[in-house]
């Protein structure tokens, strides 16, 4: 009687998770600061009616928004440049560094130059950090975690985006505006210090020269900065200076911005072109439908301030349904879907809001769409982020990532412009100001869904990552 050996085969180690013993530290570190960007971000348009009455610097106020805009579009660029030569950890550090000092010099400012210094130094700082993260993701994470660590990116964003205001306005009122600025550092540094276990364990990388045509590149940020920040201030003015600013900073983010993203970008060329395009379509249609909801559903539909941006708040708890969600549902066989139904709902919820402008529909409406809307930005962010880092070559991840984020905020920031233009039109703003706002957002978003299938390369095969 014979008898055969069975060798079980070894079952396939599962993939660690976000908060695996290698990667706990950094996870929580990198979260921590994205959330203290996008609580800074928020917090400081609570706070600065208050600071420009306090340091009677109501001349500067445009300044203190446009100039932290500025310096952090130079800085994303500056900061992929530097990734790719030396890798992620110095922009990490220096991103920290300039940060803190930023807010703290803002925080003792004693006079409104002084704080709009400390503006600009902190923007600087938060440029560099923001591509430095996205890097570091792409070094540290294997490829199978990068659509939850960008949810969680995502969710960083979305949660202070529904306490942010309401903290800083109790800080304001209890402690006064300066913990606005100095109470953030005191996270920031701990937060910067679990990342390093991390990154040292990464080894370190052989630095390489600056790519050709580094410095050029530059040349083009600063040109794209200062018409950010002239866009930025225009915006906020009316009549001729308006004009004349959002005017001429749309023609030199015309002529600089392409120089700063990828070839065929203009065209939607196939891969990365695509992937930073939708990025900024996504943000402009969402960004410029946000700022108008409130004041349509206040002035149109009487509701209070707060129930408006209840409103909102549904969009941002949605959003973050959506990031969740994508990253647990299966990889879609097309690199395309999430994209296009992201974009998809966008157009759907934008569209759906603008019907809220008339009377006889009940304001459910508004709120169904923008709910519909945000989990569209959620299926969306992730995924593109995601695409970036895989159509990236390993020299190339801080370039492309800063190329990914410049498109989300120069779209923005345009949309935004133009958005005021619209709303200042005649003597006030009524309902065809807002269908025209969110109808042009919806066609932004549209075009995106459009576009949406040339994120694939070479005909729908998935690109090596």
């Amino acid at each position: 009687m014979s008898s055969t050996a069975v060798t079980a085969t070894p079952a396939t180690p599962a993939a660690p998770g976000l908060f695996a013993p290698r990667l706990r530290a950094m996870t929580v570190g990198s979260v921590a600061l994205i959330s203290l960007l996008a609580f800074e971000a928020l917090a400081v348009g609570t706070a600065m009616p208050t600071v420009a009455r306090s340091l009677d610097g109501l001349a500067l106020y445009g300044i203190a928004f446009g100039g932290p805009f500025a310096t952090g579009v130079l800085a994303m660029v500056v900061s992929g440049i530097w990734c790719d030569a030396r890798g992620p950890r110095g922009p990490m550090w220096h991103g920290v560094a300039w940060f803190v000092v930023g807010l703290l010099i803002a925080g003792t400012a004693p006079v409104m130059s002084a704080l709009v210094v400390g503006r600009v130094v902190q923007g600087f700082g938060s440029g560099l950090l923001s591509v430095a993260l996205y890097v570091i993701v792409g070094q540290a994470y294997p490829p199978d975690l990068h659509r939850r660590i960008f949810a969680a990116f995502a969710a960083a964003w979305v949660v202070p985006s529904l306490v942010g205001p309401a903290v800083a306005g109790l800080i304001v009122q209890h402690l006064g505006w300066r913990w606005v600025f100095l109470a953030v550092p005191a996270v920031a540094v701990p937060a910067g210090l679990l990342i390093h276990p991390g990154l040292r364990s990464l080894g370190r990388i052989a630095a390489t020269s600056p790519p050709a045509g580094a410095a050029a590149r530059i040349g083009w940020a600063c040109g794209a900065a200062v018409s950010a920040a002239l866009l930025h201030i225009g915006g906020q003015q009316r009549g001729a200076t308006a004009l004349v600013l959002v005017a001429s900073a749309v023609v030199g983010l015309l002529v600089c911005a392409p120089r700063l993203l990828p070839a065929g970008f203009l065209r939607a060329a196939r891969g990365l072109p695509t992937v930073v395009g939708l990025r900024g379509l996504a943000s402009a249609a969402f960004v410029g439908s946000e700022v108008v909801i409130p004041l349509m559903l206040s002035r149109e539909r009487g509701l209070s301030p707060t129930a408006a941006g209840l409103v909102l708040t549904v969009g941002a708890l949605a959003w973050s349904a959506g990031s969740w969600l994508q990253g647990r549902i299966p990889v879609p066989a097309s690199r395309a879907s999430l994209p296009r139904a992201g974009l998809s709902c966008i157009t759907v919820g934008t569209a759906t809001v603008a019907l809220a402008v008339r009377p006889e529909l009940p304001v459910a409406v508004a709120v169904l769409g923008w709910a519909i809307a945000g989990l569209g930005m959620g299926l969306l962010y992730p995924p593109l982020s995601v695409l970036t880092l895989e159509l990236s070559a390993p020299g190339e991840q801080g370039r492309n990532s800063s190329s990914l984020q410049l498109s989300d905020s120069l779209f923005a920031a345009t949309v935004l412009a133009l958005t005021g233009a619209v709303l200042a039109a005649g003597n006030a703003p009524g309902p065809a100001n807002y269908t025209t706002t969110l109808v042009v957002t919806a066609g932004l978003a549209l075009l995106g869904a459009l576009l949406a299938g040339r994120v694939v390369v070479g005909g729908g095969v998935r690109p090596a990552g």
